[in-house]
């Protein structure tokens, strides 16, 4: 990919992006379009990725390696449990470390945002970006892309667990969906899959790989942000490290911070921005009392049906998750709220028994709910910039989200009971015959030693207008100007979705912003 390009004495920038993952790779490539401004892109893990990040089947493992932060929440209150959760380091982010579903939820989730103080953020403004981003055939092309970096689309050849979730799902009463992925439907379908003949294709290889080579793009990996630099209220570049060497990134335009929900709200943090009252605790000097900074961060909570086979389960040689399904609990208003997928695999939580099968001996139903309640913070432990902040997304901290899970598992347990299912079908390992659907305890008991992050993590610079709110409808930062933010920490719900689709359509209309300010 190149040599690392860095900034010396007097050499400036017109955009700066810190972060190198989903949004940072497309905005750097799209600003870096216009060959009459120069754009650096600071990244803090590595500038090549492991092997194993293109292998399809394989991103379970990658959590943990060098291409992984690594982070755990802190214990949660509900539960009593600490939660693993990785995101990606290393070009292309969590892009290069996800399990590679394409999806963009139901429209109800994004049509949300305005209603929450983010006019012109609702599913149709939003929807000639997520066009943008895409490359579909066959799909409808007044709703889908056709010309976009990425290629998505659904497995060529199903996987057979996979086609007979499908035949369950509809069996058990929902609807098969044509294009799940659209946005417009519920029911069930074929995820879209950002795989590209029989190898990940992450926001590095669609948007930024191929565009190295411009003149006016530098890209700095293994570079670890330690504050933006702000003169007289407004952000005038970027201090970083690489190593032991310390480097200053001027900017005469905007710095974008695409660090992801954690690692944009950590540098704002450490910048001085955010809520004085922490900040002066951990010893960091105020530059703005910006109090939602960390604020309203949250995640899908998500758990499994877990089944032994009493036949072989074949090898997957996709993502595991070919199947995608949206349904309503009796909670939901106005959209779908809970999210399935059938995998080839047993799915569990770490803390769950070791002794459960092993792959080639069992497969997943597994539930998420998608427009949870529960709201949670990022702080810092301390004013250095390499240690790690404390998350905590308080999962269960709204005992809504508990009864939308329960609905969540009921359902999964209709899906994995019926015919469809049948040859596959031995005996439920998990949660097992010990915990009834009509015993709220033992449900609440399983949810809650079954949870684990679906690394959704969203809202900690939650875009609005009120005081809470961290940037404006045009990604600014509220009191700083110069300084925006692109990433999925900027949404003030989370979408009924994996994100990374969303993300993709934020970063475009990002770039679109700042390249007609």
């Amino acid at each position: 990919m190149g040599d690392d390009v860095r900034s010396g004495p007097g050499r400036g920038y017109d955009f700066v992006v810190v972060g190198g993952g989903t949004a940072g790779c497309v905005v750097a490539a799209r600003l870096s379009e216009n060959p009459d401004v120069r754009v650096l892109l600071i990244e803090a893990g590595s500038r090549e990725p492991l092997d194993a990040v293109a292998v399809p089947p394989v991103w379970p493992a990658l959590q943990g390696t060098a291409v992984d932060w690594a982070g755990a929440s802190v214990v949660q209150s509900a539960t009593g449990t600490v939660i693993p959760w990785p995101r990606g380091r290393v070009l292309g982010g969590s892009s290069a470390i996800n399990g590679m579903c394409f999806i963009r939820g139901h429209r109800s989730s994004y049509d949300a945002w305005p209603a929450a103080g983010a006019p012109g953020w609702g599913f149709d403004d939003l929807l000639p970006y997520l066009r943008r981003s895409e490359r579909t055939q066959g799909r409808d092309p007044a709703v889908r892309g056709v010309d976009g970096p990425l290629t998505v689309a659904p497995a060529p050849e199903p996987h057979p667990v996979a086609a007979a979730g499908l035949a369950a799902a509809a069996e058990a009463g929902h609807p098969v969906a044509a294009d799940i992925n659209s946005g417009l439907e519920e029911g069930f379908g074929w995820c879209d899959l950002n795989i590209v003949d029989g190898r990940r294709q992450s926001a590095a290889d669609a948007y930024l790989v191929p565009v190295l080579a411009r003149p006016n793009l530098d890209v700095v990996t293994d570079a670890l942000a330690h504050r933006v630099c702000v003169t007289g209220g407004r952000c005038t570049g970027v201090e970083y490290s690489v190593g032991t060497t310390m480097h200053t990134a001027a900017c005469s335009g905007d710095v974008v911070l695409a660090g992801g929900t954690v690692g944009s709200a950590q540098l704002l943090l450490l910048s001085g921005i955010g809520p004085q009252a922490h900040l002066r605790e951990v010893g960091v000097d105020v530059e703005l009392d910006l109090p939602g900074v960390g604020s309203n961060v949250h995640d899908h909570p998500r758990s499994t049906v877990v089944y032994s086979s009493p036949v072989p389960v074949p090898a997957g040689v996709n993502n595991h998750a070919e199947l995608i399904g949206l349904a309503r609990s009796p909670l939901a208003h106005g959209g779908p709220d809970l999210q399935f997928q059938v995998l080839e695999i047993p799915y569990f939580a770490p803390a769950l028994p070791p002794s459960l099968p092993v792959p080639g001996q069992a497969y997943s139903v597994a539930f998420g709910a998608m427009t949870p309640s529960s709201r949670g913070t990022i702080r810092l432990a301390d004013a250095r910039p390499g240690t790690a902040p404390l998350l905590d997304p308080n999962y269960y901290g709204d005992p809504r989200d508990v009864e939308v899970m329960a609905a969540g598992l009921r359902i999964a347990r209709a899906i994995g009971r019926v015919d469809a299912l049948a040859p596959w079908r031995a005996e439920e390992v998990l949660p097992g015959p010990g915990v009834r659907d009509d015993d709220g305890e033992a449900v609440r008991r399983y949810l809650f030693g079954s949870l684990r992050t679906y690394s959704h993590q969203v809202g900690s610079c939650r875009m609005g207008t009120d005081d809470m709110a961290v940037v404006d409808t045009d990604l600014r930062v509220r009191g700083i100007d110069g300084l925006r933010v692109a990433d999925a920490s900027v949404m003030p719900s989370i979408v009924s979705a994996n994100t990374n689709a969303t993300v993709y359509g934020i970063a475009e209309r990002a770039a679109d912003l700042l390249l007609s300010r």
